[in-house]
């Protein structure tokens, strides 16, 4: 190669063996010898063996041979393998122009990933015109036996491309989760995936696992015709106040002392403890927006130290329940308005607001922020929500915002 020949002067060195202390110092002093500029630069390790790739550019003055010949002799002594390639200016170009490209991280999260899933979802993207550049692991490096139940492992990709087809490849997306026990969110690469400010969370079968209304009735004794109404609530077959008016109705004459008793028996959700004190310790402002009862909001906002509660006050007299919702009912929409009204207290977009539920009355709220979550809830939510997370707990949330295990404290 001679620097007289203008399509030599840029190289991809690609650098690969096992890792070890000062093999990017070493390497990156021999090309600061010839005055090297670096282009582009990407190096990754994988149990002990490193994979490094490096696009440089050539003074003018310089010659390729001598500064390729450093470079062989300085990775010999390293016990690494090292590959030339040179890149024309007309490819370079092309790949610069990539830049351009909308950029988009498909995070691919469950109890486990196999080859299996990796093959289909990449499958799908180069089929609608994506291109890979890019594969993290954020989970913890995994025992090589965990059968644990709460194992979770999660892999980010980062895309380039514009989907022809954005639907289609979403209802592929979900067959591969339903088939392959995986969950895959799609999001576009933007400013605002990394600075997100607020996180609102429904209660009942999100925060905590209970339906607290269906904890009610069994104490009523109404359990199975209260169930039946919030399923189909649940499923988007019966209006949410319709609904919710019946379920209350029938607990009319509860003694309110049977609230607290619920209260101290509800249980959190897998992962809803560990999310909680990682947004808290990074700042961000959290919110209950609930079709559920105040009471066992601020109950868990005790517990959680959550910031905000927003739900339905159940009416008591004489201490007894009286069958009613005491104020304007806490249904879809009213926690979509509920929602854009905390993001204007605080000055945010609503593009920088999470929110997570699990029921039909939620999906106006999940559409409404800037990275909607629907968590182990039912296909039509599923279906209807952009993101979903069904196979791990609610600290899932973590890797859908771009967080790594090994940044968590918690």
């Amino acid at each position: 190669m001679s620097h007289n020949d203008p399509d030599n002067e840029i190289i991809l060195v690609n650098i690969s063996g096992s890792d070890r202390p000062g093999v990017t110092a070493a390497l990156m002093g021999i090309l600061a010898e010839y005055g090297v500029r670096v282009l582009d630069i990407s190096q990754a390790m994988v149990h002990q063996n490193l994979a490094l790739a490096i696009l440089i550019k050539l003074p003018a003055s310089t010659a390729s041979a001598p500064v390729l010949k450093d470079l062989l002799f300085e990775a010999h002594k390293l016990e690494l393998r090292v590959r030339f390639q040179p890149v024309t200016p007309a490819e370079y170009q092309q790949w610069v122009r990539g830049e351009g490209q909308t950029a988009y991280v498909l995070t691919l999260l469950g109890r486990r990933v196999t080859a299996a899933q990796i093959a289909r979802i990449a499958g799908v993207t180069t089929a609608h015109g994506l291109n890979i550049e890019d594969i993290v692991r954020l989970s913890a490096r995994s025992p090589l036996h965990d059968d644990s139940h709460a194992s979770r492992a999660c892999l980010e990709l980062s895309l380039r491309g514009e989907p022809d087809d954005a639907d289609a490849m979403k209802a592929e997306f979900l067959s591969i989760s339903r088939e392959m026990d995986v969950d895959i969110s799609f999001q576009e690469d933007n400013f605002y995936r990394r600075n997100r400010r607020l996180v609102v969370f429904d209660m009942d079968s999100t925060l905590i696992r209970e339906e607290v209304i269906d904890e009610l009735a069994r104490e009523a004794g109404v359990g199975e015709a209260v169930s039946a109404i919030t399923e189909a609530a649940m499923r988007g077959e019966i209006d949410f106040r319709d609904s919710l008016t019946r379920r209350v109705a029938l607990l009319r004459g509860l003694e309110a002392s049977v609230l607290q008793r619920v209260a101290d028996r509800l249980t959190m959700t897998e992962g809803a403890e560990r999310l909680l004190k990682t947004l808290q310790v990074l700042g961000y402002r959290t919110a209950v927006i609930s079709g559920g009862f105040d009471f066992f909001g601020h109950h868990l906002k005790s517990r959680l130290n959550l910031d905000t509660v927003h739900a339905n006050r159940l009416e008591i007299r004489d201490g007894r329940l009286t069958g009613r919702v005491q104020g304007e009912i806490i249904d879809g929409e009213r926690k979509a308005l509920l929602l854009s009204e905390l993001a204007q207290e605080m000055g945010i977009d609503l593009a920088q607001v999470i929110a997570v539920g699990d029921g039909a009355n939620d999906l106006p709220m999940l559409r409404m922020a800037g990275l909607g979550i629907a968590f182990h809830a039912k296909p039509l939510v599923q279906k209807n929500a952009r993101q979903a997370i069904s196979t791990i707990g609610l600290d899932g949330v973590l890797y859908l915002m771009g967080m790594n295990d090994a940044e968590n404290p918690h």
